[in-house]
């Protein structure tokens, strides 16, 4: 996933419930509307190994309504609302945006299913259909689909992060018990677990009123102390053959990179910007344009907040050997470890990097939701510190970055042939 950042000072005000809850407000007077952002700190790293899915097919729960609200969508839509939600190994988050004026109406929806979401098998039984049949569609019927569940069991051990938020395989979801799902709620879902974030045309005053009135009395539920068993050092190289019905054969390399909360992660955000962000970068003037041998490739990363992935994906040109292939992706990584990168070619990325924090900065419910992001990391005012870490990173350290990285035993492979 890709952290959202900021270039311009966002100003906001923090205070906490008596019951736990973490509340952030930025007003914004220049806007018509508000947001209403809820962060709870669950996602797919803290399930079981043989009960995958379940933060995943959370975010489809919470909209099937609550004991007092049958219906979420509808009365926000009658205020002039619009919502929805992701999930991340690492968070679930539930967003929506409305006009200013109706701002109590998302304070009742989403206080309302925090304390009283409904539990009935029908709920359950039509969720489950939903999130199997995008299983179904992404995951195992797509071309290349099941990528990444194979790409994570190659390069994770231990970790949760071995499987997606989708789920580690159909059945789990497949199976899961109305009784599985009630723990998992009661266990997560509480408000010493969440992050309340409210932007836009608000006050500080309003917000707390408004708080005290729909999630204060709440109770506060068990604070969720994670025990995730770390991933031990990568010693052997992993390699993985796969065979399968696509158009054309693939080559996909990752490598252990530090943690979103390490200084070293700017480093290595700026590395895939350098390596495969966009036509300009490295793979795609040398592997793409010159030598003909992909026909597209690109570098990113995971940004999790646990140790994460660096990766290099691409599609070969027919008739191009995996090894050819793969001898020339090393060729671009091993000018990365043994020249320093141009001081011009380092200053572009980190423009690029601003450019995309001033463009985040525009949208009222990106700014909501980084605010609640970094709180969860930590602290929500590194929003405003990031670029300045990024501005920082200086050539060696790049260079440093990739000789720690790009090494054999740090790297799992894939050849993905066509049948």
């Amino acid at each position: 996933m890709v952290w959202l950042k900021f270039a311009a000072m966002i100003k906001f005000e923090k205070f906490t419930l008596d019951n736990g809850l973490r509340v952030i407000v930025h007003e914004d007077k220049s806007t018509p509307m508000a947001v209403l952002d809820v962060m709870y700190d669950v996602g797919a790293r803290d399930e079981e190994p043989h009960r995958t899915g379940f933060a995943h097919l959370f975010e489809h729960l919470m909209f099937g309504g609550s004991i007092n609200i049958p219906s979420y969508d509808e009365p926000l839509q009658m205020a002039g609302g619009e919502n929805n939600a992701y999930t991340t190994n690492d968070l679930t988050n539930y967003y929506l945006q409305l006009p200013a004026e109706n701002l109590e109406t998302a304070f009742w929806l989403e206080s309302d299913r925090m304390i009283s979401l409904a539990f009935d098998e029908n709920s359950l039984e039509v969720q489950r259909k939903v999130v199997m049949e995008e299983f179904k569609e992404h995951y195992i019927n797509k071309p290349y689909g099941d990528v990444w569940h194979k790409m994570r069991e190659l390069a994770y051990k231990v970790h949760p992060y071995k499987w997606m938020t989708i789920g580690k395989e159909l059945s789990h979801v497949e199976n899961v018990q109305l009784q599985d799902v009630k723990n998992f709620f009661f266990k997560h879902y509480t408000p010493v677990n969440a992050i309340l974030t409210v932007a836009g045309n608000v006050t500080v005053d309003q917000v707390k009123k408004l708080a005290e009135k729909w999630f204060g009395d709440i109770p506060s539920g068990e604070k969720y102390v994670r025990n995730v068993p770390q991933e031990p050092q990568q010693t052997s190289p992993g390699l993985l053959e796969v065979t399968a019905s696509v158009p054309l054969d693939a080559l996909y390399k990752c490598w252990h990179i530090s943690s979103r909360l390490d200084k070293r992660y700017y480093a290595a955000d700026l590395i895939t910007e350098i390596l495969g962000g966009g036509a300009s970068s490295r793979l795609f003037q040398s592997l793409v344009k010159e030598q003909q041998l992909f026909s597209n490739i690109h570098c990113s990363h995971f940004g999790s907040v646990d140790a994460g992935l660096l990766f290099i994906e691409g599609k070969l040109i027919k008739g191009i050997t995996m090894e050819q292939a793969e001898k020339a992706i090393g060729v671009e990584l091993d000018k990365m470890k043994n020249q320093l990168v141009n001081i011009t070619e380092l200053q572009k990325v980190k423009n690029k990097t601003e450019s995309l924090m001033a463009f985040e900065d525009i949208s009222l419910m990106n700014r909501a939701n980084s605010l609640a992001t970094y709180e969860l990391l930590g602290d929500a005012d590194l929003m405003n510190k990031e670029l300045g870490l990024y501005q920082a990173v200086t050539e060696e350290e790049i260079q440093n970055e990739c000789r720690t990285i790009f090494v054999d035993t740090n790297c799992s492979t894939m050849y993905y042939r066509s049948a």
